[in-house]
């Protein structure tokens, strides 16, 4: 399950890691090894929203014997250092994706997907709460449970894997309700 390559790329060799790319790769005085590497890049492969199982998998592919251990910690240190965010949708495991700024989900609780919600919407959602109720927003997170189309057509089927939703703008060209 690959989704499209993230903009920063995947990293080369731990040796020559670069200290920014798209975000910061680890903290100052994190130290930068091939382990933490090699996840990076996996979440890269994978295209985010992706769980310690299917990077362990992604890793397993290349490296059989790659310990899950690893991944947690490696995870544990890429998170810690802002590198990787950590998604809690819902009652189901965490999923990683590269940091790139704040971040707004919607989640399908049918079938686990997950699309982002575009910052537009939220900086307005934001505005709204200043102008009309004098409340500064410090930090916001959005998560929006639902069904998502594929699964609102096939009722009472749970999907065995989670898939990616794209991002899908509707128009409404008839009469505003």
């Amino acid at each position: 399950m690959s989704g499209p390559p993230h903009p920063a790329g995947p990293l080369r060799g731990h040796a020559d890691l670069p200290a920014e790319r798209g975000g910061k790769i680890l903290a100052p005085g994190m130290r930068r090894t091939a382990q933490r590497t090699m996840v990076y890049n996996a979440i890269v492969r994978l295209g985010g929203h992706c769980t310690a199982d299917e990077i362990t998998a992604e890793l397993h592919q290349t490296q059989p014997r790659f310990p899950r251990s690893t991944v947690y910690r490696s995870l544990e240190a890429l998170t810690a250092s802002g590198s990787v965010y950590a998604a809690h949708l819902g009652d189901g495991p965490t999923h990683y994706e590269l940091a790139s700024g704040d971040h707004h989900h919607a989640v399908c609780q049918v079938c686990g997907g997950v699309l982002h919600i575009e910052e537009e919407l939220v900086s307005q959602l934001e505005g709204h709460l200043e102008e009309l109720h004098r409340f500064k927003p410090v930090h916001t997170e959005v998560l929006v449970v639902g069904v998502c189309e594929t699964c609102s057509r096939t009722p009472g089927r749970k999907s065995p894997h989670r898939h990616t939703l794209e991002h899908v703008h509707h128009s409404e060209g008839g009469s505003g309700s």
